[in-house]
């Protein structure tokens, strides 16, 4: 993988100009194009990056986590076990399949037996388990199927990616390198001795913003500058076969702002980095071409006050052909911006690639709350009907409902009409010979009740003989008493069947009766009332009005603190600044790729870790909410064992391993769209709105791709920690990924030897390019390893003490570093440390001292239009562009 520096000299000053036909031409100036120096201080930096994915013959086992993440997705049971087991023949470890329902604790054991597992054995497992289930016609089979059918979809997307890649990360560098003529704007012909006036007019708006209170800006490339941030430019045919994997159609973020991507089918060959470098040069002549300023987004909080002025100067200019015989051309030119671009390649990283879904799932949580406030929100609506206001006791109540109902709405209700106290009447009938009429005392019936039953009875001593005794009600269809002595009834005279005489009567009312040859005869009278219909209608509608306005006050008062809360939720959700948003993100990718490569049985704090910080607070419950454990004095950790101690030591240490073995600054996420969530989700998630563009693509991301950028000299650790299931997992010592881990590590030693970042956050210092010569001659190390001199073409820039990479990196692997202990002449150099034999005398092999920048694989020339104009004099048409 060798980098060649090309583009240097005049053989690539053609750029492409908006707007213009062609490159500027040179000619048309006096005595030629003059040379302009190049402004390095005003230079500009664009980082970005090439992704190399690579194809190689993945090892049949390995991805330990990736593999326990599947088995405890698919979550088979002992008797499923059991039946598979029999029916499947394949190489699988069916005592740990038996025992998936473990301890966590056994986590990493498990981790590091399925990596050792055969991995089309173990898909064929899940197939098989999805199948079992289908046929299960019990409640649990189905949901149980659709999770094997999840798992299995999962385990075939990542598994169908090759998670072994790698990233060149590199810098363009753009400089201003002089004005030169661009195209034809106007041409005023004159003919022999014609006079005519040019009129030109030039007029400027100036705006002035002053803006305070600015909490965050980002620098970048204006849109004319850069293709889309979602492009990953068109590579080799090899990436044809895997296109699947790149046919991105989503938003790529990420520390790393420009990505481009190729396919290789390995890293150690001459042509694969020759073909990544020509995928790169040509991602970045797509930038350059369309480059002419950089902007600066500010997200801010601002006062601002804005002045705007205008101006125009109109100028007229006399031209005269004072030939006699010649007619002259007045051409009219617009000037252009010349740019010097440089790509440097400045390191080369390990990458891991796999993908996640519902990356925002956590953060979605807020905005279902937020759903869920507002769909309370609405018009007051009362739904307790009139025939619902009873005083029955229902069962699971205690009391009359309708005083149930005014506990749940608050309200204060008028009692029910409660029974009044019987009317009773008793008197003796007057003594009569013959027939006459006897009306006793009336029955006083209070208002709002009528009587109900009337219940009547008496005694008789009437006297025998001769004359005949006879009593009847009036009124009544009770036939008349005729027995002279005894007592008689009761008798309910309001009954239908007694002729119902004054049922339903109100007020005083009057019973009356017939007696004939009455003697010594008391009556009684017995009168049971209750409310009238009238009486309970306006009682239940009293009852209602007082529920319906204490429900109506309590719901209007719920409503203002559901839209209250609403609001702040939203303001909470809104109203966060955007670097907040993207460090929330980050730490999102960051649990969702944890999440996934460990299983879900996995936990970011384990039981026995928060134990030990229980015990620092003491068991304090406020403490322990507000994160307030070890507050840097012996106090905190008084109750912590030294058990407890070891643990939380422990589990830290593989914190660090975490965040130090990959560079979470520099991952890359690809979002892709919702559908790939969960049917159901569908609805809410697509029409998740955020004023933050970046946030609300994040938010309605229903799976995200996620590039993991290796730290440098982490790269077999990373290796063993996600292919063996542990950290320091034994890996064959053939193990393919492995193999790429350690050559991309070394190679990056190399070729790259102290090489700040490609993408610091900010340097103003105008760093130096590399420097490289080549060597025509054999050189071999020298006995007893002492220095050697090396014949070189020039040994310009090359300073004692520096480094210096011999030789191109092939096949041969003698590619080496080196010290420069002396520069004897402009034509030798004096290097210490060389262990390889170097033959120049066919093709001589380079000698190169890498920049601070990087490697410098390409340089070219960009034009840009300015407001300035240029004039000639009847310019040759042949140099008009």
């Amino acid at each position: 993988m060798t980098d060649h520096v090309v583009g240097h000299g005049s053989d690539h000053t053609a750029g492409h100009v908006p707007g213009a036909s062609g490159a500027p031409a040179a000619a048309g100036w006096p005595g030629g194009a003059p040379q302009s120096p190049v402004l390095g201080h005003a230079a500009r930096s664009i980082a970005k990056a090439t992704l190399v994915p690579l194809k190689v013959d993945g090892p049949p086992h390995g991805a330990g986590f990736v593999r326990h993440a599947y088995l405890r997705g698919l979550d088979p049971r002992p008797g499923e076990v059991a039946a598979l087991r029999d029916r499947l023949t394949a190489g699988l470890p069916w005592e740990l399949l038996a025992a998936s329902a473990a301890a966590p604790g056994d986590r990493l054991l498990r981790a590091a037996v399925l990596a050792a597992a055969d991995g089309p054995a173990l898909r064929e497992l899940g197939g098989a388990l999805e199948q079992l289930r289908r046929a299960d016609t019990g409640v649990e089979g189905p949901a149980r199927a659709a999770r094997a059918a999840a798992a299995n979809a999962a385990y075939d997307h990542n598994a169908a990616v090759e998670p072994i890649g790698m990233m060149n990360l590199e810098r363009l560098e753009m400089a201003p390198a002089g004005i030169e003529r661009g195209e034809l704007v106007a041409t005023v012909p004159l003919a022999p001795l014609e006079e005519t006036a040019v009129t030109q007019k030039e007029w400027s708006v100036t705006s002035k913003e002053f803006s305070s209170i600015v909490t965050d800006s980002l620098e970048n490339v204006s849109e004319t500058g850069v293709t889309d941030n979602t492009e990953l430019a068109q590579s080799t045919s090899s990436q044809l076969q895997h296109s699947n994997q790149f046919n991105v159609t989503g938003t790529v973020s990420g520390g790393i702002p420009l990505i481009s991507g190729s396919a290789t089918s390995g890293m150690t060959s001459q042509s694969a980095d020759s073909q990544s470098a020509t995928d790169s040069r040509k991602h970045a002549t797509t930038i350059t071409q369309k480059a002419s300023a950089r902007t600066k987004q500010e997200h801010k909080t601002t006062i601002t006050t804005t002045t705007v002025t205008g101006s125009a100067e109109t100028t007229t200019r006399t031209l005269k052909n004072a030939s006699p015989t010649d007619p002259v051309r007045i051409d009219y030119f617009s000037m252009m911006r010349k740019w010097r671009v440089r790509l440097y390649r400045s390191g080369l990283r390990l990458t891991y690639d796999l993908a996640i879904p519902e990356p925002a799932g956590a953060l979605r949580q807020s905005y279902a709350e937020l759903a869920a406030l507002e769909s309370k929100l609405g018009p007051f609506q009362f739904e307790v009907p009139h025939s619902d206001i009873t005083e029955e006791v229902r069962a699971g109540e205690n009391q009359p409902h309708y005083l149930v109902l005014a506990e749940r709405y608050g309200a204060a209700v008028p009692l029910a009409p409660g029974a009044h106290p019987d009317i009773h009447v008793n008197v003796t009938a007057p003594n009569n010979d013959g027939a006459g009429i006897f009306d006793a005392p009336p029955l006083n019936v209070p208002d709002r009740y009528w009587i109900k039953n009337l219940v009547f009875q008496f005694t008789s001593e009437s006297r025998t003989g001769d004359y005949h005794y006879n009593l009847k009600v009036l009124g009544s269809s009770i036939p008349e008493w005729n027995e002279p002595f005894g007592t008689h009834g009761p008798v309910d005279l309001a009954d239908p069947a007694n002729g119902a005489l004054l049922a339903h009567a109100g007020g005083p009312c009057t019973v009356s009766f017939h007696l004939v040859n009455n003697r010594q005869t008391w009556l009684s009278l017995t009168a049971v009332v209750e409310p009238t219909d009238e009486a309970r209608r306006q009682w239940q509608n009293d009852v209602w009005a007082a529920l319906f306005n204490a429900a109506q006050t309590k719901y209007y008062a719920e409503q203002q603190d559901l839209a209250a809360r609403a609001a702040a939720l939203r303001e909470r959700l809104n109203g966060v600044d955007t670097l907040t948003l993207r460090r929330e993100e980050s730490d999102e990718i960051m649990k969702g790729v944890l999440r996934f490569l460990l299983g879900v049985d996995y936990h970011l704090m384990p039981a026995e870790v928060v134990d030990a910080v229980k015990a620092s607070v003491g068991g304090d419950a406020d403490r322990l909410r507000h994160g307030a454990g070890f507050p840097g004095d012996d106090t905190g950790a008084l109750g912590v064992s030294a058990a407890a101690w070891s643990t939380l030591l422990g589990h830290e240490a593989e914190v660090a391993f975490v965040n130090q073995a990959i560079e979470w600054e520099n991952v890359v996420t690809f979002l892709y769209s919702y559908f790939w969530d969960a049917p159901a989700a569908w609805p809410f998630v697509s029409r998740i709105q955020h004023p933050d563009a970046n946030r609300q693509a994040f938010l309605r991301a229903g799976s995200a791709r996620v590039v993991l950028t290796v730290r440098k000299g982490w790269e077999e650790a990373w290796v063993r920690f996600a292919e063996g299931g542990y950290r320091g997992a034994q890996l064959p010592t053939d193990h393919p990924y492995l193999t790429i881990a350690r050559e991309i590590a070394a190679y990056d030693d190399r070729n790259y030897p102290g090489i700040p970042p490609a993408n610091p956050g900010s340097s103003s210092l105008l760093l130096e390019g590399e420097v490289v010569t080549t060597c025509a001659a054999v050189v071999a190390p020298a006995a007893g390893g002492g220095p050697v001199l090396v014949p070189v073409a020039s040994s310009a820039g090359f300073d004692p003490g520096s480094v210096v990479v011999v030789d191109e990196y092939d096949d041969r692997r003698i590619q080496e570093t080196a010290r420069v202990v002396r520069v004897p002449d402009d034509t030798h150099l004096l290097l210490a440390g060389l262990t390889q034999r170097h033959d120049g005398t066919l093709t001589p092999f380079p000698v190169r001292r890498p920049g601070h920048r990087g490697t410098l694989i390409a340089e070219w020339n960009e034009y840009t239009p300015t407001s300035g104009t240029d004039i000639a004099v009847s310019s040759p048409l042949k140099d008009i562009a």
